[in-house]
């Protein structure tokens, strides 16, 4: 049924562009012959006002994947560097909970580990919303981050860096069989706030799935039941999230070597000093204004990776003139 909806809403949302295209156009034909300017200039104005509904529309079609339209799962996780790298994610994660927030989607934090003096050391965020996974795969990959330290006493630039994953939340409707034989199952006590109750209890679970060495935990829930449960959502979605990159892979082998995720694999650097610019190295899609994407202005990258993604490094997204 949701499927179904969101495939009416499309074919809607196109009538209504096709019936208000040849309105405007019979208006222009009708101002012309007989000599009404005003009649013309408030069609072609309405025209023109046409162009955001139809880029916002390429920018859905770009949208289609099998889980696009699913919640995600978002993992943060800082580098190389102490409190550097750990500081550097924890602004990686308030930038994307400003994105989501922004679109009126809901940011849930299901498991977290502080840094020793600032920051964090990893995050994992389940981020609820239409199209969340759709919109948030393409920023997987190493984000790097120039700046002047403010833990450095002698004011010099430091570089630091921190790896983005996002998988797709899986519907019930997808049936992955897991053997508890293939996976090892501990439990440990939370880290962080939380109250004594999560502090001295062993409530945090980790589960190790041990063919594909996938390792996913949970320690937000005061009940280790409710953690356990999380565990395996997770779990089952980042082996699903696996098996539609086997089958991105085999589809096309030259996309699949595009997208590849690792550590090595820089897609998006960030400068505050010494001068302002946030690059991703994938598109060149740039903005100047450091301060509004770390704030999550971050649809002009997230647009134009989707193009590149779909239709190679060449694409852009057309504008409509």
């Amino acid at each position: 049924m949701r499927e179904r909806q969101q495939l009416e809403d499309n074919i809607n949302g196109i009538r209504e562009l096709e019936s208000r295209l040849d309105d405007n156009v019979g208006l222009i034909e009708l101002g012309e012959e007989e000599g009404d300017d005003e009649v013309v200039r408030e069609a072609e104005a309405s025209l023109r006002g046409m162009k955001d509904d139809i880029d916002r529309r390429q920018i859905e079609m770009l949208l289609s994947g099998e889980a696009d339209s699913n919640d995600t799962y978002l993992e943060i996780h800082s580098g190389a560097g102490g409190t550097e790298s750990q500081d550097w994610a924890s602004m990686l994660m308030r930038m994307y909970s400003r994105w989501a927030e922004k679109r009126k989607m809901k940011v849930e934090v299901l498991e977290i580990h502080d840094g020793e003096e600032a920051g964090i050391k990893s995050v994992t965020l389940l981020i609820k919303g239409h199209n969340a996974y759709g919109w948030l795969k393409t920023e997987s990959g190493v984000h790097r981050l120039v700046r002047i330290s403010p833990f450095d006493s002698q004011a010099r630039r430091h570089t630091s860096f921190s790896s983005v994953w996002s998988y797709p939340v899986i519907d019930d409707s997808i049936d992955i069989d897991i053997p508890e034989s293939e996976v090892r199952i501990d439990t440990y006590r939370a880290s962080g706030a939380g109250g004594q109750h999560v502090n001295t209890t062993d409530s945090a679970v980790r589960i190790t799935h041990i063919p594909t060495n996938i390792v996913v935990q949970c320690q937000n829930q005061r009940s280790q039941h409710k953690n356990r449960a999380t565990a395996w959502e997770m779990l089952r979605s980042r082996l699903y999230e696996e098996e539609l990159k086997r089958r991105e892979a085999e589809a096309n082998e030259q996309e699949a070597s595009k997208t590849e995720i690792g550590w090595g694999h820089q897609i998006r650097s960030y400068v505050l000093q010494p001068y302002q610019l946030v690059k991703d190295l994938r598109t060149g899609t740039e903005s100047t204004s450091p301060s509004d994407v770390l704030d999550g202005d971050l649809d002009a990258f997230m647009e134009s990776s989707l193009a590149h993604r779909v239709h190679g490094s060449d694409a852009e997204v057309e504008d409509i003139d």
